[in-house]
């Protein structure tokens, strides 16, 4: 018999402005039980591999508001998760990919529909919040990093590299291979999503997109222009470079932490695959492509044609 999602603890969801707060165990559940069957996004997604992941977590989702852990009751919960499953469960997809270990799940029965909802873990960042303790601040933070990390202006589901260090201390596993294929630099994450009293932010860590460029992911990095004014990346804050912010960790593929408001937190370091960076004048008018008379991204005639 399957254990609850959080034997102790739920998430509160309130739709309004996202604050984690509190810090209560995500108790242990044993693997993925025979027959049990994972939600469809993360069985044709697939689990994060070594530092892969794959993105998608929409922006309505990221600025879901009011995840809590708190020690609020399973009915709390069930309040909470009945009010929008389909928002709920892509918000607990990426919790539980981001907070535990490949190979355990953490699992929730609808009492009204008795509708099963299993989430796997994957990058396994906060392993003390997994096994059953409080997180920690490193695991709050780390967490935050990650949740930011997956965050999708499109809500599209593309592989990004996933780097940095565990609440541990623990170096994320990667390969060369990994760091060959996932070549494009793209930003770092920081904050604490658990604390109302402190934000989420992001920076880039490459030159911004040239004017012929665009991405699903543009609020991981800059636009041409150098901002990113004309797309709505709340909760999340731009703060410009990675280099002005954070500190290259000793290997040099990854910065070991980065500094805003006077904090510093264990952030997330992000690369991409250049396929996955659009070009407008590659035959396809991409989602982020706009119908016009020029070449660049948003009027990008060789793709989308002249607007009507």
């Amino acid at each position: 018999m399957k254990k609850p999602l959080f034997a102790k603890t739920f998430p509160l969801l309130a739709v309004t402005a996202l604050g984690l707060t509190g810090c209560e165990p995500l108790t242990p559940e044993a693997p993925l039980p025979v027959g049990a069957q994972a939600q469809p996004q993360e069985s044709l997604n697939g689990l994060s591999f070594n530092g892969l992941s794959f993105n998608g977590l929409s922006f309505n989702g990221l600025s879901f508001n009011g995840l809590s852990f708190n020690g609020l009751s399973s009915t709390a919960f069930t309040t909470w998760f009945q009010s929008n499953p389909a928002l709920a469960d892509m918000a607990m997809r990426y919790v539980v990919r981001c907070a535990v270990p490949e190979g355990q799940t953490r699992t929730f029965t609808s009492p009204s529909t008795s509708a099963q909802y299993t989430w796997e873990g994957g990058l396994g960042l906060a392993p003390g919040w997994a096994a059953g303790n409080a997180a920690t601040l490193a695991e709050q933070q780390i967490v935050s990093a990650c949740l930011a990390a997956h965050g999708n202006r499109l809500g599209e589901s593309l592989h990004i590299s996933v780097l940095g260090r565990d609440a541990a201390g623990d170096v994320i596993p990667y390969t060369a291979e990994e760091i060959i294929t996932y070549s494009r630099k793209e930003s770092c994450f920081f904050g604490n999503l658990f604390s109302g009293e402190e934000g989420l932010y992001v920076a880039a860590e490459r030159a911004p997109l040239g004017p012929q460029e665009s991405t699903s992911r543009a609020c991981a990095g800059l636009l041409d222009n150098g901002t990113e004014t004309d797309v709505p990346c709340a909760p999340m804050v731009h703060v410009g470079d990675c280099t002005s912010h954070c500190t290259l960790d000793e290997g040099g593929l990854f910065f070991a932490s980065c500094t805003a408001g006077g904090v510093t937190y264990l952030p997330i370091t992000t690369r991409l695959s250049p396929a996955d960076v659009n070009q407008c004048g590659d035959g396809v008018c991409q989602a982020t492509e706009s119908c016009g008379t020029s070449h660049r991204y948003d009027s990008c005639a060789l793709d989308c044609g002249p607007c009507p």
